[in-house]
């Protein structure tokens, strides 16, 4: 077997995000996917357990942890370029799927269908939900994390990224931001002291 798909994978920790900003500490997509894919694993539990869901969660940690693999190709193209107008839009769209056949075409043939799902987009609706709201909670978590540390570069990142997760209206991403996004604005002597009985 000769593939060159997880040689290439590893270079996601190359692939920095947030281009168009000044950063306190750099963060690359390698990072961001495993907080992705943990904040996806929480979000699934979350709806199962509280919320009368049935996301299979497997399926959908898988996704967020191959979710930005495309950028491996493309690089990560800042959101106010993406959306900037309907035709940039649509052309990065079409060099997003050259980059995942591309990436497709890396892995052998026989394990091929085992990744395709995961890579193009095409896993169920109500897993790409949760999957965009943890990757908008990464990133609210980031911004968070800069604004502490003084960079203000961040502060109108935050306020949109903030609104657009509420936008969402999913009870599992509210309960992100009521019981587990407090604990971002905590010190480490914070985190690890057990709660007063």
């Amino acid at each position: 077997m000769n593939s060159g798909f997880f040689a290439l994978t590893s270079r996601m920790k190359y692939i920095n995000r947030w281009g168009l900003m000044r950063n306190s500490r750099e963060e690359n997509i390698a990072e961001h996917s495993l907080e992705v894919a943990m904040i996806t694993h929480l979000l699934c539990e979350l709806r199962n357990r509280r919320f009368g869901g049935d996301i299979n969660t497997e399926k959908a940690v898988m996704t967020a942890i191959y979710h930005d693999v495309p950028e491996i190709v493309t690089g990560d193209m800042p959101t106010p370029v993406k959306y900037y107008d309907s035709q940039i839009s649509e052309a990065y769209k079409n060099v997003e799927q050259a980059a995942v056949n591309s990436l497709l075409s890396s892995i052998p043939e026989d394990l091929r269908e085992g990744y395709r799902k995961y890579l193009d987009g095409s896993e169920d609706g109500e897993i790409k939900k949760i999957v965009k709201a943890a990757d908008k909670l990464s990133a609210l978590i980031k911004c968070i994390e800069e604004r502490r540390s003084g960079n203000t570069d961040f502060e109108e990142a935050e306020a949109s990224t903030l609104e657009s997760i509420k936008r969402m209206e999913l009870k599992e991403a509210d309960a992100f931001l009521d019981e587990i996004l407090p604990g971002y604005f905590m010190t480490l002597d914070g985190l690890l002291k057990p709660e007063a009985q």
